[in-house]
């Protein structure tokens, strides 16, 4: 053991000394893929080695994760993860290609972020309550997209809350699920505020509420769920990294390091302050406890929201 140390501080000091891969779990232009890319962008500026984005949807995020799990465990394959990958798979399906404990080191939080209800901008809906009334007048007939457990869970609560019967249509991404709300395929979506904002300011979609218990500075206008009369509404969000389990503690450390820095770069603010994203760090411990704790809360609201794993 001993004459391993020197072998695994020395591959840290020079890490990294060949291109990293980060695996992210959803489609180009969801919120994390926009924050991986910007966290990418500020590694390579400190590093001069490039960071290579590996875009891995479906499944809800388990194709990235098992990915990841299975890599070599050298610190050049990170996986830019969230509460779908690392806390709430594991309650809404059977059976997972991963394990999002035993599989994963985990190296530091990233963010942490609200989701916004939006409809078509020139759809029917002009508030929560419209939304309501004809879910109820209607049953089973309102549909909503998602393209996460975050997503999911956010209409799955929604459903809960306003005691209405809902259709749920899934996709692989939140982006594509928004393209068929402005085509006119879906009632509603709640999204991560980074894909939705871009749309809303365009007026290609209408915002509603916001999934917070305060109210988004980047949507100051739009009432929280709560505040539109779905008493209790409270969804968030968030992100973090994680390497193969087996990966040597000093190449974490070297990992954590450049996240860090990356974290306080200029991409990584204009991501943050664009999304509407509270920046969020920790060490590898802490992750792992609050990883625990968010666990247990995620199993609670799904099987509160009466869903069945898969």
């Amino acid at each position: 053991m001993a004459m391993g140390v020197p072998a695994f501080a020395q591959a840290a000091a020079g890490y990294p000394g060949k291109p990293v891969t980060f695996l992210v779990p959803f489609a180009a232009g969801s919120a994390t893929d926009q924050l991986a890319r910007a966290l990418g962008q500020a590694i390579s500026e400190q590093t001069k080695q490039v960071v290579v984005v590996d875009n891995k949807a479906g499944a809800s995020g388990m194709l990235a994760a098992q990915q990841a799990a299975r890599a070599a465990p050298d610190g050049y394959t990170v996986l830019i993860a969230t509460n779908t990958t690392q806390s709430a798979n594991q309650h809404l399906f059977r059976k997972l290609s991963y394990d999002p404990v035993k599989d994963f080191a985990p190296v530091t939080g990233l963010g942490k972020g609200g989701q916004v209800l939006v409809v078509k901008a020139d759809g029917p809906y002009k508030s929560v309550a419209d939304l309501i009334a004809r879910a109820r007048r209607e049953p089973g007939k309102v549909s909503f997209g998602s393209g996460s457990a975050s997503s999911r869970v956010a209409g799955e609560q929604f459903q809960q809350l306003s005691h209405t019967q809902l259709l749920h249509i899934p996709y692989k991404s939140n982006p594509p699920a928004l393209t068929d709300l402005i085509g006119g395929q879906v009632d509603f979506m709640i999204t991560d505020t980074a894909t939705g904002l871009p749309q809303i300011k365009a007026g290609k979609v209408r915002a509603l509420g916001f999934s917070m218990t305060r109210r988004s500075p980047l949507l100051p206008e739009v009432p929280t769920i709560d505040e539109a009369g779905v008493k209790g509404y409270d969804m968030s969000y968030w992100f973090a990294a994680y390497v193969p389990a087996a990966t040597p503690a000093p190449v974490v450390e070297r990992l954590r390091e450049l996240l860090l820095a990356a974290l306080r770069s200029a991409p990584a603010k204009a991501f943050f302050e664009g999304a509407g994203v509270d920046v969020w760090s920790s060490t590898p411990e802490e992750l792992r406890a609050f990883q625990a704790a968010e666990t247990r809360k995620w199993g609670q609201i799904i099987k509160a929201a009466g869903i069945e794993p898969e």
